[in-house]
């Protein structure tokens, strides 16, 4: 799946799918850096544990649902 349309626009393309994704876990270093946990990576080895930024394609997004 690809980068939708959305992301481009609102300029999270330095983050890409993850900004986003159901599955990813934001990591906040004592030294400010940020840092995007991809939990799929627990059980599945196609996963990078903290994939290279943005990711622009992934078979394993999936969008958070929007808050009510």
């Amino acid at each position: 799946m690809g980068v939708p349309e959305s992301h481009s626009e609102s300029g999270l393309n330095t983050v890409g799918l993850c900004s986003d994704c159901e599955h990813a876990r934001i990591i906040r270093s004592d030294r400010g850096s940020i840092f995007y946990l991809c939990r799929l990576s627990a059980t599945d080895s196609r996963f990078a544990k903290y994939p290279s930024l943005p990711v622009l394609s992934c078979p394993g997004y999936q969008q958070k649902p929007a808050d009510d």
